[in-house]
């Protein structure tokens, strides 16, 4: 039998919100694991996120450089953006993302990967697409930036010199890394079996 996450319930007992955040809430909840007993486990409660691996016609991914305040560090990371629209389709929320961030729009879209970023204290789940057949966005549908993305940098990294930076510990944020990595092996088997974009 495959190995494979799989979905499972337990009985919550009760729920209660211990932080309502501007983007995402601390809960506690009261839950009845059975024979185990009862136990009580806190965790972010989040809307989720995706994030976008966008390749060049040289094999080339696009990463932005941008200060990330919990961990005081700049980071380099794909484009990536909250599910903050609700009933908003994953692949059209990566499509918004990527012009706003990175001004740019693409043809072709695949999912490379799906995760959870810290399961045992988040509930966010993020969704790693590949774009590809690259253009930029119409001047006048430009983002204007904010914030921390004002001061976003961009570089396109070759593939292969982003997974070594992977490997050596210089690159990580998580979405990089399991984009940069996930892209790495699709390419080593000639991109055959990525999942078609559409749905959430």
């Amino acid at each position: 039998m495959a190995v494979a996450d799989a979905p499972a319930t337990r009985q919550v007992l009760g729920t209660e919100l211990l932080h309502d955040g501007m983007i995402w809430d601390v809960v506690r909840d009261t839950v009845d694991l059975g024979g185990s007993g009862t136990v009580r486990r806190e965790y972010v409660r989040h809307p989720g996120a995706v994030a976008v691996i966008a390749l060049d016609d040289e094999d080339r991914v696009l990463l932005l450089r941008q200060y990330r305040h919990p961990v005081r560090q700049e980071l380099w990371e794909p484009p990536a953006g909250l599910l903050d629209v609700p009933g908003e389709d994953l692949q059209v929320a990566a499509a918004r993302e990527l012009a706003e961030e990175a001004d740019l729009v693409a043809r072709s879209w695949w999912v490379l990967a799906d995760y959870f970023t810290s399961p045992g204290g988040s509930d966010e789940a993020l969704r790693i697409f590949l774009a590809r057949d690259l253009s930029p966005v119409a001047d006048h549908a430009r983002h204007v930036r904010e914030a921390e993305e004002r001061d976003i940098v961009p570089r396109w990294v070759p593939l292969d010199e982003a997974v070594e930076a992977v490997l050596r510990g210089s690159l990580r944020n998580p979405s990089t890394v399991v984009g940069v990595l996930a892209a790495q092996v699709s390419r080593s088997r000639g991109w055959a079996g990525l999942q078609a974009a559409a749905g959430r």
